[in-house]
């Protein structure tokens, strides 16, 4: 009982203003662990954006896989911090979040989608290289350049095929993108 009302108050703390007394209720969270996750998870519909970014990159620290699903629609979050927060957690989560993150290559949101490609980018998964190259001719160009990123980070000959195909992209961020891993050999 006394664990819970400490990270209820930690979790109130990440509102504060000062973004250092944030940074050291987010360390004293993700020393609490997995004793924090449910209260954390719930945190992610805070009506405040920094309690829903604070709690999502505690989530990523601590790890555990109950936050996965809560992380993925918290991508769908208004705020464009809160839904970078919620992607970098689920590049912490390594592995075990490949396959839904592979999933939500398919959402309906170009945000949401983008969000994945760029996680699963950090992961280097290399069993998300096909569904990966499959959305670099997504309609949206942050969708694109995420998975052109995440296509480059996992490399290999069919990733390089795939970047070279990518050089006449309509978006000059994409063909950088592309450049940037095919300059590296």
């Amino acid at each position: 009982m006394e664990v819970e009302k400490n990270v209820a108050r930690l979790i109130e703390t990440l509102k504060d203003d000062d973004e250092h007394v944030q940074v050291q209720a987010t360390e004293m969270l993700e020393e609490i662990g997995e004793p924090a996750v449910p209260q954390l998870i719930d945190a992610l519909d805070d009506e405040d954006k920094n309690v829903r970014k604070g709690s999502a990159r505690v989530l990523g620290l601590i790890g555990d896989v109950r936050a996965i699903k809560p992380l993925i629609e918290t991508m769908k979050d208004d705020n464009k911090w809160v839904r970078r927060a919620a992607s970098g957690a689920l590049s912490n989560m390594d592995k075990r979040a490949v396959e839904p993150l592979i999933q939500t290559l398919k959402d309906d949101d170009w945000r949401v989608r983008g969000g994945a490609a760029w996680a699963l980018g950090n992961i280097k998964a290399p069993e998300s290289l096909e569904p990966l190259m499959g959305a670099m001719s997504d309609d949206n160009g942050f969708v694109r350049a995420g998975a052109t990123m995440a296509v480059g980070n996992i490399g290999g000959d069919a990733a390089q095929k795939a970047l070279e195909g990518v050089l006449n992209d309509k978006s000059s961020y994409v063909r950088r993108v592309a450049e940037s891993f095919l300059n590296k050999e």
